[in-house]
């Protein structure tokens, strides 16, 4: 009978009791509406976001696509991000090894001779030991289940900042190709203007050849002329720097990008819905990683107070020994021992306490940084809804400014060919124009990068 009671024992002694507090979500305060919606837009909220969508669904270049998965492959944070996962599974399994028993098996051979003597004749005598010893010490307390819940948190708190990373990666990309399309749409733009206004010279200057105008007009229309020119290379140099910038960004060195379809040809729509705010505390990456990080902190309370309770080992050793090789494994020739310890701590001077405080402090500390993500991306989301708007507000206004600095250009030529007016105002005019097709070309720009911003504000982009 006591063998079946001492196999009922042990899982009972091995489940024992777990010290510390469970986790339990911290109360968060959650908007009922975005800020940054219209009143028409907050009444009708739907569950459906953008933020839900693929990125290869919001981003429907097909080149910028090609850009987006290379990154995914080959960027050296996201490959950073994904050994630090590796990291994590390789640490849980260090720490959850320590709840099972340990065994090692050893064997010797030693052999001695001794010389003759006036007593004792010459011989040899060799002798051999094969053990087997097992130690465990009994998980009665959860100090082993708290540090492998707190692994398990680590690990997954590592592989949500991996899907942070890729979101964020993939924001970036998108950024820095919108940019690079809106500096060539500008690069079109100067290299166009110039082509025109250096026609504008020639027959300015054949004028004058001819005595028809001064050559104050001519020196005004090479103004022109010249600041064109000057805009051509400040342009060409942030393409290639723009270009150096996403060819880093996809694991490569500096080289020019493939180019999609052009800035005024990247399909967005002119709302974007946002869904409901409680559902961004499930889709945002950072925020996920924060709560295993919170997780992982609470985990660890319960193994600074299991650090107060005994610690029960059990050891055993088992083999055999015997002077002659021949009857090593024999009857006579086994041995074992068995015995379990007890440890008590008795004074450590403060330390189980100290260790304690601090454990519930990192706790305490936790829970702010969570609260304080959340915080965040409710303004994240907040600011990109306004911003996609106001963008598209401003350029609305902008491309009507850029339509009416065309016709004003257009109408004092004309008015120059017809002797009206002097060529001062051609040059304000085509200066205004040209002036406002650049402005245009950025403010197309910042709308598409703030349907960037709000998509991965909303969390969307990790999703593969």
């Amino acid at each position: 009978m006591r063998a079946p009671a001492a196999i009922l024992i042990v899982p009972i002694l091995c489940a024992g009791c777990t010290v510390g507090p469970n986790y339990k979500r911290p109360d968060t305060t959650v908007p009922s509406a975005y800020r940054g919606l219209t009143p028409e837009e907050a009444a009708k909220a739907e569950t459906i976001s953008v933020g839900d969508q693929k990125w290869w669904q919001v981003f429907e270049d097909e080149q910028l696509q090609s850009l987006i998965r290379t990154a995914i492959e080959q960027n050296y944070d996201v490959r950073i991000a994904a050994t630090r996962v590796l990291e994590a599974q390789a640490q849980l399994g260090i720490t959850r090894s320590n709840q099972f028993p340990t065994a090692s098996a050893g064997a010797a051979i030693s052999s001695q001779r001794t010389s003759k003597t006036l007593v004792f004749p010459a011989g040899e005598e060799t002798a051999g030991q094969v053990t087997l010893s097992a130690a465990w010490e009994l998980d009665f307390w959860g100090k082993f289940r708290r540090a492998t819940e707190a692994a398990r948190a680590s690990l997954l708190a590592s592989e949500w900042g991996r899907r942070a990373v890729i979101a964020t990666l993939v924001s970036n990309v998108a950024s820095a190709y919108f940019q690079l399309r809106a500096l060539d749409l500008q690069l079109s733009i100067s290299r166009e203007t110039l082509s025109s206004r250096q026609d504008s010279l020639r027959l300015t200057q054949l004028l004058a050849d001819h005595g028809s105008t001064s050559m104050l007009d001519v020196r005004q229309a090479e103004q022109l002329v010249f600041t064109a020119a000057a805009e051509i290379p400040f342009l060409e140099q942030q393409i290639e720097q723009e270009e150096n910038l996403i060819s880093v960004l996809l694991g490569q060195n500096p080289g020019p990008v493939t180019r999609g379809r052009t800035l005024t040809e990247q399909p967005h729509p002119p709302t974007v819905p946002a869904g409901l705010p409680s559902a961004l505390l499930e889709r945002r990456p950072d925020i996920h990683a924060a709560e295993q990080q919170l997780i992982a902190a609470n985990a660890e309370i319960g193994v600074a107070k299991a650090a107060y309770f005994p610690e029960i080992s059990l050891t055993g050793t088992g083999g055999f020994q015997s002077p002659q090789l021949s009857s090593l494994f024999s009857g006579p020739a086994g041995l074992w021992t068995f015995g379990p310890s007890l440890t008590v701590p008795i004074f450590t001077a403060g330390r189980i306490h100290s260790t304690v405080r601090l454990a519930e402090a990192q706790q305490q500390q936790a829970v702010l940084f969570y609260q304080q993500t959340i915080q965040g991306a409710f303004r994240d989301a907040s600011d990109a809804l306004i911003a996609y708007r106001k963008t598209q507000e401003f350029r609305a206004q902008q491309q009507l400014l850029t339509q009416s600095a065309q016709d004003a250009a257009r109408l004092s030529d004309m008015r120059y060919r017809g002797g009206v007016t002097s060529y001062l105002e051609v040059l304000t005019n085509e200066t205004n124009y040209f002036t406002a097709e650049l402005a245009l070309a950025q403010a197309q720009f910042q709308e598409l990068q703030a349907l960037v911003q709000l998509y991965n504000a909303l969390g969307g982009g990790w999703q593969q």
